[in-house]
């Protein structure tokens, strides 16, 4: 495989034009990136080394694994003190300000690195990228289309995978199995040390208002302490919902979902909340456009949500997030973040998810959740189904 003419060279130049840009920004005159998702961002491939990017010209890719990737950059390695022989061979002149994923690399590691070229000074690499990867091109909007599209037709199909006697855990199962043939990796990516799930989450009932550690929207007490979230088997009963909010994990950019579903009708109290929601979604989407504050549209919701009395249950019963909606993109949650204290502001380039939820005891969760790119014009939803609450 050379990545250096591959179809989306043009739009890995353009990412690298931008890199060096943020690079001379911060007075850089290197950027090495080995972390698997920036990796993927500069390269659209994986492998196991380092992207090194000087300040001016191309890259080079010092590869340790897999064997089989080619072209006139790419330079196979065992460790990387032969990334600076490189260099000197080359004549290349070594960086003094070296920019390295300090945020996501092991101590020893950017020990390593700083040894290994001899530099005094670091740049932060990780919150560059993710500045660089927070505004995603039409190319990468439409990987995020059609990861919804994909995902909005397995969620069509689940009231079809209902059994008597299930449980969430059951039900998760046969979702999990239904996405996997339709082509999901399901490997959930996320940033930071805050949040783990396997492919996403189910939670019927009253599991709904089991708190958990994570920082997601909503809980569940998990199947197993390690894990303390999502389905924890409890049974699909008659006037409880089901919330499916599983990760679309198609194309390499996670679109996101949520959908609630029940057995039989539920209370006037969880009709009158999704019902809130479908309206703060609605509200949202007529104020959402480039140059609206984040917490403006976090503000939206709350005061839909105060409006309605509906307080107590908003994103969460016994505890609840600080959040309405998030950045999706490689990873899970990305910028920008619907929360109060949000100093972003939308952007053309922006793709995020918006999920007003409610907790209500005795039924479980209700509300919904889409994924959606802002354009200069407005925002475009990208994951389209029925949002009412669904019979299984």
């Amino acid at each position: 495989m050379n990545i250096f003419s591959t179809p989306v060279f043009p739009e890995l130049s353009n990412r690298w034009s931008a890199l060096q840009q943020a690079m001379a920004a911060s007075g850089a005159d290197a950027c090495i990136s080995t972390v698997y998702v920036n990796v993927f961002y500069l390269t659209d491939t994986i492998y196991n080394g380092y992207f090194y990017l000087p300040a001016e010209g191309s890259p080079l890719l010092f590869v340790k694994r897999p064997a089989g990737l080619n072209g006139d950059g790419v330079h196979y390695i065992r460790k990387p003190e032969q990334i600076v022989e490189f260099l000197n061979e080359k004549g290349m002149a070594l960086p003094r300000n070296l920019m390295v994923e300090v945020d996501e690399l092991p101590y020893s590691e950017v020990e390593r690195l700083k040894m290994v070229f001899g530099v005094d000074k670091l740049s932060n690499a990780t919150a560059a990228i993710r500045r660089l990867r927070e505004i995603k091109s039409e190319y990468e909007i439409g990987l995020l289309r059609h990861s919804g599209a994909l995902h909005a037709a397995c969620y069509a199909e689940i009231p079809g995978l209902y059994r008597p006697g299930m449980t969430d855990l059951d039900l998760s199962i046969e979702i999990e199995r239904l996405f996997r043939r339709k082509g999901a990796t399901g490997h959930f990516r996320v940033f930071g040390q805050t949040m783990e799930l396997f492919m996403g989450s189910v939670i019927a009932g009253d599991n709904a208002v089991n708190a958990s550690p994570y920082d997601f929207a909503m809980g569940g007490a998990g199947s197993h302490k390690s894990m303390p979230v999502s389905a924890n088997g409890t049974r699909i009963e008659p006037g409880c919902t089901v919330m499916v909010d599983m990760g679309g994990t198609f194309t390499g950019y996670i679109s996101d979902m949520s959908r609630v579903f029940s057995l039989g009708s539920v209370n006037e109290l969880a009709y009158k909340a999704h019902q809130t929601a479908l309206e703060i979604q609605s509200d949202i989407e007529a104020a959402a456009r480039p140059g609206v504050a984040a917490a403006d549209l976090y503000n939206l919701a709350l005061t839909k949500v105060k409006q309605s009395e509906l307080t107590s249950f908003f994103m969460g019963y016994r505890q609840q997030a600080g959040f309405v909606g998030h950045g999706i993109g490689i990873q899970i949650n990305e910028s920008p973040v619907l929360a109060p204290r949000s100093r972003e502001v939308l952007q053309a380039g922006h793709v995020f998810a918006l999920e007003p939820k409610f907790v209500i005891p005795g039924v479980g969760a209700v509300g919904v959740e889409n994924s959606y790119a802002v354009h200069d014009s407005g925002i475009e939803k990208l994951t389209l189904l029925e949002e009412g609450i669904i019979a299984l």
